[in-house]
């Protein structure tokens, strides 16, 4: 390669290597100093039910009218929420997001043996609900580096389901019932985006429901669905997007 060559190269690398050697600009810096700050989530999630099948649905394994409940599809939903953040130290900040979420949980039961003689069938069962969610948080962080940040997240969320079934629905063949409060463990991990003019957050986060949300009722004619659950337990994964 000749000098000539060697030269352009050089100017044509040279704005290349100052653009890498100048610091980036960090934006939003302000937020990280404030003792309180507010904003709002949206976000889109999945529920479904951790399930203990009963003594009842082993017993009766030849029976015509056995169940074997399961999850078989899951159905998107949605989150909308109000942020508030206190700033407890340097890496760790205390939040409580209340809103609503928005879902469908398919509870399927399936039969093995039929009357007739024929291959299993199956029945399903659209759950809705319309939660009313109080979580409380701790976040933890890292040290941010230039415009971003990665955090850990848990704590606790007490939820409210304002759609539950309250009655049986033969017309939609619903014939399970749920109970209304549940305390669900959270954790998960995201990322602040720092922009010009406010904090980007994107989070995945596991919620699993500590109690036993199956209302104990049976329906009168159908009383298998409720009879081959021990427990309804409920779970869900939020892919949220904070505004800050």
């Amino acid at each position: 390669m000749d000098l000539k060559k060697i030269f352009i190269l050089i100017l044509l690398i040279s704005p290349i290597l100052g653009l890498a050697q100048q610091e980036t600009v960090k934006h939003y810096q302000k937020i990280d100093q404030k003792p309180f700050h507010f904003g709002y989530t949206l976000g889109i999630n999945t529920m479904d039910f951790g399930i203990y099948t009963s003594e009842y649905a082993i017993s009766n394994s030849n029976a015509r009218q056995d169940t074997f409940p399961d999850i078989t599809t899951l159905s998107p939903g949605v989150d909308i929420s109000i942020v508030t953040n206190f700033r407890m130290g340097r890496y760790l900040d205390f939040r409580f997001l209340p809103g609503i979420s928005l879902g469908q949980r398919n509870l399927t039961y399936y039969t093995d043996v039929q009357s007739n003689g024929s291959d299993s069938a199956f029945h399903e069962m659209r759950i809705g609900s319309t939660f009313i969610n109080l979580p409380f948080n701790l976040r933890y962080e890292a040290q941010r580096e230039k415009n971003y940040r990665p955090y850990l997240i848990g704590g606790v969320n007490f939820r409210w389901d304002m759609a539950r079934n309250k009655d049986f629905n033969s017309t939609e063949n619903i014939f399970v019932k749920l109970k209304p409060f549940d305390v669900y463990v959270e954790g998960g991990f995201g990322v602040d985006f720092y922009l010009p003019y406010f904090k980007l957050s994107t989070e995945i986060k596991f919620s699993v429901g500590m109690l036993n949300v199956l209302n104990p009722d049976k329906h009168e004619t159908n009383p298998g669905y409720v009879s081959s659950i021990e427990k309804l337990k409920s779970r869900m994964v939020s892919l949220s997007f904070h505004f800050e």
